[in-house]
């Protein structure tokens, strides 16, 4: 057997703990990414969600008028009532000009 006094050498015993620190460190590190990839997979999901249900509510409340209208929708109905105004105005004047009725 060996004797072990001062001057004994612990090279194996340095060697293997330095591996043992390495495994550890990359075993934490890969954890630690596994986690975040995982944190950041349900923060995408849970915004996918959020936007979601907005959309579901902007998609049933906007036909019905309940959010409001667009401001070209506005412009488009005066245009529309204006130039209904017209067409009467000019189905009266063809009546006038068809059956003489003053």
């Amino acid at each position: 057997m060996k004797e072990i006094n001062a001057n004994a050498s612990a090279k194996v015993q340095l060697a293997f703990a330095a591996k043992v620190i390495a495994l550890v460190g990359t075993c934490v590190w890969g954890y630690s990414v596994i986690v975040n990839r995982l944190n950041t997979i349900e923060m995408d999901i849970a915004r996918i969600q959020h936007e979601l249900s907005l959309n579901s509510e902007f998609r049933i409340k906007w036909p019905r008028g309940e959010i409001g209208a667009l401001p070209a929708d506005a412009t488009q109905d005066m245009n529309i009532e204006h130039l209904k105004t017209r067409v009467n105005k000019l189905d009266e004047h063809v009546d006038k000009l068809r059956y003489g009725v003053e």
